[in-house]
């Protein structure tokens, strides 16, 4: 029964932790909005698309209030979006993206980490070219008849379009586009009146790299110190 009750607990423990790391993650992708184009949601485009991912993830509206409210004081942080480009173990590219106040505390953990898990810390575009970055929509699928739907967003830059799951677990219908559609799209979904999950910029790779499990087991030690970084907001890699 004790071991039972520490699996629970430990499961919990888990889940806090994905929680807080997402509420984290949003607070600063608000941060980032409110400063670079106001509060108003309705005239602030990346706002709003924060705002989607809050509720996707269950985060409080008045959390969501708050964060805003700070972002418009003198005295919040100002964070400034990064790229960091590198290699973990057996030839995997990693793509970390992280949003900052201090660039030269986080480059030194990036690089500790990557350095730990006998990766390399590469240079700007020395990994990028191996990823295309595209704007990815998820919906929930229900009600929606997705070979009318894929066929009137083409239009509007739809490139790929199939199932996926959301950051819970559940199951979604998932499109992609070019990163240059993405407002494209964001505006041809709202005008249609479906309701968005999350919608986000992501690095797609072109090609991806295939281990035996026990290399496997290494880059995703890696990838996963990665995340648990505080100025981290999300890791991309090229690993099947």
């Amino acid at each position: 029964m004790g071991r039972i009750f520490e699996v629970r607990k430990a499961s919990m423990f888990a889940r806090y932790d994905k929680m807080a790391k997402q509420f984290s993650r949003i607070g600063k992708e608000i941060n980032i909005a409110v400063k670079a184009g106001g509060p108003d949601p309705d005239n602030n485009p990346a706002l709003r698309r924060a705002m989607q991912n809050a509720k996707g993830v269950n985060m409080p509206k008045d959390r969501v209030e708050a964060a805003i409210k700070r972002a418009m004081g003198k005295d919040t942080s100002n964070y400034e979006e990064i790229l960091y480009e590198g290699y973990a173990p057996h030839g995997v590219a990693v793509l970390i993206e992280t949003a900052t106040d201090n660039p030269v505390r986080t480059v030194a953990k990036v690089r500790a980490v990557f350095n730990k898990c006998n990766g390399s810390l590469g240079t700007s575009n020395s990994v990028s070219f191996q990823f295309n970055k595209m704007g990815v929509f998820k919906m929930n699928p229900e009600g929606l008849d997705t070979d009318e739907l894929e066929l009137e967003l083409i239009d509007h830059g739809l490139e790929e379009m199939g199932e996926g799951t959301d950051d819970n677990d559940e199951e979604v219908l998932v499109i992609r586009v070019p990163f240059a559609e993405f407002g494209n799209m964001q505006k041809a979904l709202e005008d249609k009146g479906i309701e968005v999950k999350s919608s986000e910029l992501e690095w797609i790779p072109m090609n991806m790299v295939n281990l035996e499990s026990d290399q496997e087991e290494e880059v995703l030690k890696l990838i996963a110190k990665m995340e648990e970084e505080e100025d981290v907001q999300k890791v991309f890699h090229n690993l099947s």
